[in-house]
């Protein structure tokens, strides 16, 4: 399976050297030299990684298709992604690769339908779950109080939603009733 495994920032240097969002848990399986790794958009690539190195907690990637400031600079959040057998994958019960969770239908514990998942943001404090819902998108904690269960079998993942959370959603939640007024 193709998985975006990092994206390409800002230039570093001189000599062609580009600042990587890492967004794989296994970095040094993903990121080594000589590794060819697939873009999206796909005319940027394939890429080849001729050095790697990590400047103050900062992975920095040269490659073979640019050799200057200028060149690593039109490849600026250009996506990079690896191909993973995720049969040797050693994940555990409670871990997912995001492309396994995007498209999974979000429910509450109560059987309610809020939404789509369209995608995982990964933030310092804590990962967010970017769910489409019929009036916009909402964000929601992705910690186990709030999202128990991922059931990839049945492409379901179910939330217990803390009051105020889907505060966006409150129509979607409260279904076809109507509320009446004085409420």
């Amino acid at each position: 399976m193709l998985l975006v495994v990092g994206r390409i920032g800002r230039a570093h240097g001189v000599l062609g050297e580009a600042t990587i969002e890492v967004r794989t848990d296994v970095p040094d399986e993903r990121f080594y030299i000589g590794a060819k790794l697939m873009t999206e958009p796909e005319s940027v690539g394939p890429l080849t990684i001729t050095a790697a190195r990590d400047h103050n907690g900062i992975l920095l990637l040269k490659f073979a298709e640019a050799n200057s400031r200028n060149e690593i600079e039109k490849f600026r959040d250009t996506l990079l992604k690896a191909e993973v057998d995720m049969s040797q994958e050693n994940l555990h019960e409670d871990e997912f690769h995001v492309q396994q969770l995007i498209g999974l239908k979000v429910q509450t514990d109560e059987g309610v339908h809020v939404g789509t998942l369209t995608d995982v943001l990964n933030l310092p404090g804590q990962d967010l779950l970017a769910v489409e819902t019929e009036n916009g998108e909402i964000l929601i904690p992705f910690v186990y109080e709030i999202v128990p269960e991922i059931d990839l079998e049945n492409s379901l993942i179910t939330i217990v939603p803390p009051p105020g959370l889907l505060n966006s959603a409150d129509a979607i939640i409260a279904g076809n009733n109507e509320i009446e007024e004085g409420e």
